[in-house]
């Protein structure tokens, strides 16, 4: 009664011999179910080769608590193993009181196979007392690949956690005593002598004005006298802000050749719906969705998507397409603002572009506008603002057509009547959501307005700082005497927010996932120049044997490094006491962080890596070996390429979200610890860097990648700590 296991007695010889041709091994579990023990007594198992190899009941091997009631003892032995004798008895834990054996005759195992009838496992105590503890015995073939990721991972490559007893939030107060004070961890005194150069695609946005890293007019280009280059859209550039950033569409070009072969598994989320053909056996595609919007599905995963499915498939056709219309008066942070939202949709998979009004003035009447130009009884300076307004608002949605998903429309848009336009021309073409910039403090409207006439084009030929500032000042004071707060239709006013100290933010009439996503993410922005520090952990031993994922310890450098790293931080931060260090909650980036002292220290199971899943603890030589189609598969999508019962690429970005929410909302300095696959999709967010690209991106080790942030956008150092 109570006992079980997969493998039948009455199995044939013949049987037997297929399995052992089949290869692989056997995983053998042995549970007791208890309710009675308590935590003074442990149950133990004991017995010949290949298990224990001894009768001694101090060399019992103990049994580990599954759950509350269930103890368990798993072990792996090859098919052809000996005959295992063994039995199961009760052992103190503390005390040196004899032993319990199970009472009746040895159980035996042969190939995986119980011998005789299962029973309870039955323990005389003093006296006439009986316990009965059912116990089951279940026996599983397991592949090469599987015992990578379970057996002999645990075996070769898994430690006992030394970190496991430290809280989710700690500090260290003061530094420990020991070796990283020697030469082989001291820095240099100037920590320029580590810096190294970026690579081409870094993010230095701070030295291009942000409205000329928005989106090129197309319309513009047929204009006699001026030629305007547009970029291929297919192309990445390796300029940081001109990158476009294009969604793996609907369909990659894996799924478009193999669509005839029926069903297929799309890894990432988005693909088209699988509909069931009059054949039992084959699936076909339905395009009549997407008939009317190529990309309209966000290359993405989890919330971002079944958001995406059920605006596609509950919501009207014009809430498929997004316009965020700035409106504001100059130099209130309004393209700052759009940059950042625009690098925000783009990260989480939303193919969003910024559609700056100002760039497309210059290109149709050139930057020598005095500020006359922008008075609101100047007819002919009107006429002309409107009609670039209304060329960048048919190239919006031109492209929305196409497939965009959400655009950024930057302009002042000042008036009700110049909104109205905009919301007639987008009457069942897209979704208007009006964002307000207000901002009242005075130096924060000075200081924009210096930074205005120090970069942009319309004061590039102004030789004299002092005139340009006071252009500027008359434009606007023109803007001031026409302007009219958003009163209609569906908007988010931000008041006082760019500061970070409070401020508040008003909405009306907004809706819908996408909607509250922004406006969650703009309570939650501001511009305090700070520095955010990303780094790898130390090398680990799992990275010097080559294999992906685990939980090792440091390697003898990556031990080195920590060290370095303290050090680094101690003399970068001193004067920012208010700094943090995030790391995950694996023992590599903790272990790394540990000899940082003086600086709260938080754990995010949002940084941890990304989840291997079964090919957790293998080599890719292993997967390319023993699992040639996930190999594969991997090999031609990263991005979408989700591990078998792991993660893929478009899930570390959802589960990251939380975590970049936090480092905007920041005001101090961060360090950031973590894993290469979770920094790449944090560095991507920074550096503006197309999805696709991201599983590219390299992080290499004992690095550490400064990313400061501020008014005049974002910026990037690296410091080569050691090779």
């Amino acid at each position: 009664m109570g006992t079980g296991a997969s493998r039948n007695p009455d199995s044939s010889s013949h049987g037997s011999e297929e399995r052992d041709q089949a290869g692989g091994q056997l995983y053998v579990s042995l549970r007791m179910e208890n309710y009675k023990l308590n935590g003074e007594i442990t149950p133990h198992v004991y017995g010949s080769v290949p298990l224990v190899g001894s009768w001694d009941s101090s060399k019992a091997l103990s049994m580990e608590r599954e759950y509350t009631s269930m103890w368990v003892l798993s072990f792996v032995v090859p098919p052809n193993h000996e005959t295992l004798d063994f039995k199961f008895l009760l052992k103190p834990k503390y005390s040196s009181s004899p032993c319990i054996v199970e009472e009746g005759p040895n159980r035996q195992l042969t190939a995986g196979t119980l011998h005789g009838d299962g029973r309870s496992a039955m323990f005389k105590l003093s006296g006439d007392e009986v316990f009965e503890y059912r116990v089951f015995i279940n026996v599983d073939r397991v592949s090469p690949f599987d015992l990578a990721a379970s057996w002999r991972a645990y075996q070769e490559n898994l430690q006992p956690s030394t970190v496991r007893g430290i809280p989710d939030i700690s500090i260290n107060s003061a530094a420990e005593a020991g070796p990283e004070n020697g030469s082989s961890a001291s820095l240099e005194l100037d920590l320029e002598h580590y810096v190294v150069p970026a690579p081409a695609t870094a993010a230095n946005s701070g030295l291009v004005y942000a409205a000329n890293m928005t989106e090129t007019p197309r319309s513009l280009s047929r204009f006699g006298g001026m030629e305007v280059i547009v970029p291929d859209p297919t192309a990445s550039s390796s300029g940081f802000g001109m990158v476009e950033s294009k969604s793996v569409g609907t369909f990659s070009s894996m799924q478009k050749q193999e669509g005839h072969r029926g069903l297929f598994v799309d890894r990432g989320v988005g693909s088209p719906r699988l509909v069931k053909s009059a054949s039992a056996a084959s699936f076909t595609v339905d395009l009549k969705l997407y008939s009317d919007a190529k990309n309209s599905m966000p290359a993405a995963a989890g919330a971002v998507a079944a958001a995406a499915i059920a605006d596609q498939m509950l919501g009207p056709k014009e809430d498929r397409h997004l316009a965020i219309v700035l409106v504001g008066l100059p130099a209130r942070g309004k393209t700052f603002t759009a940059a950042k939202l625009t690098r925000y949709l783009r990260w989480l998979g939303h193919e969003t572009k910024h559609f700056n009004v100002g760039k497309y003035r210059r290109l149709k009447h050139g930057t020598i506008q005095t500020a006359d130009f922008f008075r609101g009884d100047n007819p002919e300076g009107l006429e002309a603002r409107n009609e670039v307004a209304a060329l960048a608002m048919e190239d919006m949605i031109s492209w929305m057509q196409e497939g965009g998903q959400v655009g950024i429309f930057d302009a002042t848009n000042s008036t009700r009547k110049r909104r109205n336009m905009l919301m007639k021309m987008a009457e069942g073409k897209c979704k208007i959501i009006f964002l307000e910039t207000i901002c009242n403090d005075r130096k924060i409207i000075e200081r924009n307005i210096r930074l205005k006439v120090q970069q942009s084009p319309d004061y590039a030929e102004e030789p004299d700082f002092e005139a340009g500032y006071q252009d500027f000042k008359h434009r606007l004071d023109n803007y001031e005497k026409v302007y009219e707060p958003v009163e209609e239709g569906s908007y988010i006013k931000m008041i006082d927010m760019v500061s970070g100290h409070g401020g508040q933010i008003q909405v009306n009439n907004i809706s819908g996932y996408l909607p509250g996503r922004i406006v969650f993410f703009l309570v939650n922005t501001h511009l305090t120049p700070r520095p955010i520090l990303l780094t790898r952990h130390g090398e680990s031993r799992d990275n010097v044997r080559g294999r992906i994922g685990g939980d090792s310890v440091l390697s003898d450098p990556g031990e080195i490094y920590a060290k370095k790293l303290a050090n680094f931080v101690e003399k970068r931060l001193k004067n920012e006491r208010t700094a943090s260090i995030w790391t995950s909650t694996l023992q590599r980036t903790i272990i790394t962080a540990s000899p940082i002292v003086g600086f709260p220290k938080i754990q995010w199971r949002a940084l941890d890596e990304i989840n291997a899943g079964v090919c957790d603890g293998m080599t890719y030589e292993e997967i390319k070996k023993n699992m040639p189609e996930e190999y594969e598969s991997r090999k031609k999508d990263k991005l979408r390429y989700r591990y078998p019962r792991g993660e893929s690429y478009l899930d570390v970005i959802q589960r990251l979200e939380p975590v970049i929410i936090e480092l905007e909302r920041q005001r101090a300095p961060v360090v950031v610890v973590s894993h290469q696959a979770v920094l790449r999709a944090l560095y991507a967010y920074f550096a503006d860097r197309p999805l696709k690209e991201i599983p590219h991106i390299e992080m290499p080790l004992h690095t550490i990648i400064e990313i400061q942030m501020g008014v005049s956008g974002v910026q990037e150092k690296r410091y080569k700590l050691m090779d």
